[in-house]
């Protein structure tokens, strides 16, 4: 399917044989009432049972169902990212493939986002997860991400969004980036927006991702900060550190030399001369590496002409 659509859907799953029909029937019941162009993505991040087997009778059926098999398990996000790169849609909306999601909240989102928005987000306001390994959580890391990031959301980890597709292409996922796509695009200056749409409790199956995400999200969450704040201008963050330490050993130094020229008091088994040598080697080196930072920012958007500014509308060419 080549031509551009309406809504691109795209769901990246692992081992969801119970699950994936039932899921295709209620998206298309949910979007043939709209009447809209659109296409079905799944994406099968290596599953081991017989969920492909099942896209691939599904697509057979389904015009508009096109299913993706990673040769092995990649992970959630490079399985989203394969559906990105596979879609044509106007807009892009990420599903579960679990049917925790509900597709009948797809038309409510589609609407707002056509009001002009460029992200509608997920707000499982009444969530029907375990409490303590689920819930608690999920509201403590929405809370540091939204604080880390500035951008607000109450749910992060809701898989059912909608954005603007030329956004989204533009946005290269790496690691476990899924879950912070919002704080991404919303670097570039987007209009985004929450609905509260339902959530149901798994039925079959069992779930592919527990706590042990939690110190990869972290780092994860940091590296977004710095793509949103320094990434055309690492010597500000390095350099600003560098300056820092640089200076304080060099006062540290100055302090030991004039005790030792004007008081005649010995300092070389001073601890404190340690410290100020290592601050000012510190500094030093946190200074060239954000000038190396420098050159390969400017590697990075010169090589390929890429922009440092994201275009919303030109009224005259």
């Amino acid at each position: 399917m080549n031509k551009k659509v309406d809504l691109s859907i795209v769901i990246p799953i692992f081992n969801e044989q119970d699950n994936i029909e039932e899921l295709a029937n209620r998206i298309y019941l949910a979007l043939n009432k709209i009447g809209i162009k659109y296409e079905v993505i799944v994406v099968d991040d290596g599953s081991t049972d017989k969920t492909f087997s099942i896209l691939h009778e599904l697509s057979e059926k389904h015009m508009e169902l096109r299913s993706i098999q990673l040769r092995r398990n990649f992970g959630q996000t490079a399985a989203m990212q394969a559906g990105i790169d596979h879609s044509t849609g106007k807009y892009i909306c990420f599903l579960d493939g679990d049917l925790q999601n509900d597709p009948d909240d797809i038309p409510g989102m589609y609407s707002k986002i056509k009001e002009g928005y460029d992200i509608v987000s997920g707000w499982r306001f009444k969530r029907k997860d375990k409490l303590f390994s689920r819930i608690l959580p999920s509201m403590i890391a929405n809370s540091i991400i939204a604080k880390s990031t500035g951008v607000k959301l109450h749910d992060y980890g809701c898989s059912l969004k909608i954005y603007n597709g030329d956004l989204l292409r533009d946005t290269r996922l790496y690691g476990e980036m899924h879950r912070f796509i919002p704080a991404l695009i919303a670097q570039k200056g987007a209009k985004m927006t929450e609905l509260k749409v339902n959530h149901h409790p798994r039925r079959a199956g069992k779930s592919k991702y527990g706590i042990s995400r939690t110190f990869r999200v972290i780092l994860d969450l940091v590296t977004v900060k710095f793509l949103g704040n320094f990434s055309t201008k690492p010597i500000h963050i390095f350099g600003g550190w560098g300056l820092f330490a640089l200076s304080t050993g060099f006062l540290i130094s100055l302090y030991l030399l004039i005790i030792r020229f004007f008081f005649n008091q010995p300092i070389g088994n001073r601890p404190l001369l340690t410290l100020g040598i290592l601050l000012i080697f510190i500094g030093v080196q946190f200074i060239t590496i954000g000038l190396i930072g420098e050159f390969l920012t400017r590697i990075y958007y010169e090589s390929e002409d890429r922009k440092t500014y994201y275009v919303n509308k030109i009224v005259k060419k």
